[in-house]
């Protein structure tokens, strides 16, 4: 069997000592969306969560992770970090900030710590599957430990 390519958010999770599976799937040039990617690799869309990154008008980013089969309320999200407002950050801005691609953004290894926002709803799971930090790459990794890695808040922040 071929070695994976260990991605950044790998490497961070080897270095702590932080148990992680992998799961891959196939990718092509359409973009998945998160509840294909869950049935691609056969467990329930409500374990699978996806990375967002906001930003307020002065470009400050914010990082939450949602349940894939759900959608962010921008007005929640924004007061649960303090803040006015938060947009969407510019799909063509993510690699630059994030050091990540749409559909391979994951909230560990980002190149900045950027405040991070975990929707509510992972509270009762005990473990959820985040982006690997490349598109066909998924991470399956216990709530506290994502929690504790990335200094996250949790926040009731989907509609």
């Amino acid at each position: 069997m071929a070695k994976r390519k260990k991605t950044n958010a790998m490497r961070i999770l080897d270095r702590e000592k932080i148990d992680y599976n992998v799961n891959e799937y196939k990718v092509d040039e359409a973009h998945l969306d998160g509840v294909t990617v869950a049935h691609e690799v056969g467990v329930d869309e409500s374990e699978v969560y996806k990375t967002l990154v906001l930003e307020n008008a002065n470009h400050e980013h914010f990082v939450f992770v949602i349940p894939v089969n759900q959608s962010l309320d921008l007005k929640v999200a924004a007061q649960a970090v303090n803040e006015k407002k938060l947009n969407l950050m510019p799909l063509e801005d993510l690699k630059r900030v994030t050091g990540y691609i749409r559909g391979g953004c994951s909230p560990i290894g980002m190149k900045k710590a950027f405040p991070t926002v975990i929707d509510t709803s992972a509270e009762s799971k005990s473990s959820i599957y985040i982006s690997g930090g490349e598109r066909g790459t998924q991470i399956h990794i216990a709530v506290q430990d994502l929690i504790h890695l990335t200094h996250a808040q949790l926040s009731n922040v989907t509609q």
